[in-house]
C-alpha cells in the first residue's frame, strides 16, 4: 500500500512539474504580450467614453464565451455578457472611470494566452476587483474567451 501511495504521489508531482514547465518554456513573445495589452487599454478607452459596445469588441463574440464573477450567476454567451453589463452600468455615470493594472501576462501556446490583473472604477462607492482572462488569438486579433473577475468595495 505505502508503494502506490508512493508511486501515486511521484506520478501527480511529475505531471504538475511537466505542466509547469510547458507553461514556463513557451516563448514569451513581446510583440504578442503588447497586442493583449493593446486590447485591454482599448477596452478601458472605451470604458472611460461610456461606450459598452466598443468595451464588448475586446470579447470573442460567441455564444462560447464564459464570464464569471462571484456577484452573478456564470453567463454564457457574447450577448448574454453585454446585456448584464448594459443592466448594471445604464449611464455613463454609473460605469465611472476604469483603471487596471496588468500583472502578469502568460503566452501557453502561439493563440492562446492567460492575463491577471487588478481593476479598480473611480465612482462613488469606488469598487474594485481582482481578474483572470483566458485569451485566444483569432487571425490577428486577441480576444477575451473567459473573463473570471472578483469584485469588493472600499
Amino acid at each position: 500500500m505505502k508503494y502506490i501511495l508512493t508511486l501515486s504521489l511521484i506520478f501527480i508531482i511529475s505531471c504538475n512539474l511537466s505542466r509547469d514547465n510547458n507553461t514556463n518554456n513557451m516563448k514569451q513573445d513581446p510583440l504578442e504580450i503588447n497586442k493583449i495589452k493593446k486590447v485591454l487599454e482599448q477596452q478601458k478607452k472605451c470604458w472611460n467614453n461610456g461606450d459598452i459596445d466598443g468595451f464588448m469588441q475586446g470579447y470573442w463574440k460567441s455564444k462560447d464565451l464564459v464570464f464569471t464573477s462571484l456577484k452573478y450567476k456564470t453567463t454564457y454567451g457574447w450577448e448574454e455578457t453585454l446585456r448584464r453589463y448594459q443592466e448594471s452600468y445604464p449611464t455613463k455615470s454609473s460605469m465611472g472611470e476604469l483603471e487596471f493594472e496588468i500583472i502578469k501576462v502568460n503566452l501557453t501556446s502561439k493563440n492562446t494566452a492567460k492575463l491577471e490583473g487588478k481593476w479598480k472604477l473611480i465612482k462613488e462607492k469606488n469598487p474594485n476587483g481582482v481578474f483572470w482572462l483566458d485569451l485566444k488569438k483569432f487571425d490577428e486579433n486577441w480576444l477575451i474567451i473567459k473573463d473570471s473577475t472578483i469584485s469588493y468595495e472600499i
